[in-house]
C-alpha cells in the first residue's frame, strides 16, 4: 500500500462525524470530501477485505450502520480506524483516503454491481468461511 506520493495533497482537516457516519476531510489542494464510514469499511485496504492478491477480494455486506469508534494516527501518512464491527486492521494512507473521496461515486457503482452479480443484498449479514453469519454491530 502506498503511503504518501511525493507532492500529493495532504490533509489540512479531518473530522469524524459520528451522527452522520462520515469522515470529513480537507486537503492541501483545496479538495474537500465527506467519506461515508460504510464506504471506508467496504473498501478497507486490509488483507481481510482486499485478500492477498487479485481476485481474492472479500465482498463486504451489512456495513451500512458501521461507525468509527476510534481513529488512530499511523506515522505522518495515515490513520487506522477502529470500526464498530470489530474491524481494525486497515491502514488508510492520505493517498487512499483522497482516492476514496474523489472516486466515491464510481466506487459505490462498482460495489452495487458486485453485490448484484453475487446476488447478495447490501444489508445481508457477512458469512464466514464456515457458513455462519458474522456479528455486525
Amino acid at each position: 500500500m502506498a503511503g504518501l506520493q511525493a507532492g500529493a495533497p495532504t490533509p489540512t482537516a479531518l473530522t469524524v462525524h459520528s451522527q452522520s457516519h462520515v469522515l470529513e476531510m480537507a486537503f492541501s489542494d483545496g479538495a474537500k470530501f465527506s467519506i461515508p464510514f460504510e464506504l471506508m469499511r467496504v473498501y478497507s485496504p486490509s488483507a481481510e477485505v482486499q485478500g492477498h492478491g487479485p481476485g481474492q477480494e472479500v465482498l463486504q455486506t451489512g456495513k451500512r450502520e458501521v461507525t468509527i469508534l476510534d481513529l488512530e494516527p499511523t506515522g505522518n501518512y495515515a490513520v487506522k480506524p477502529v470500526f464498530s464491527d470489530g474491524h481494525e486492521s486497515g491502514i488508510f494512507s492520505w493517498d487512499y483516503l483522497y482516492y476514496l473521496g474523489s472516486e466515491q461515486n464510481r466506487l459505490w457503482d462498482d460495489y452495487n454491481r458486485r453485490l448484484q452479480a453475487a446476488g447478495i443484498e447490501r444489508d445481508a449479514p457477512m458469512i464466514d468461511a464456515s457458513g455462519h453469519a458474522c456479528g455486525n454491530h
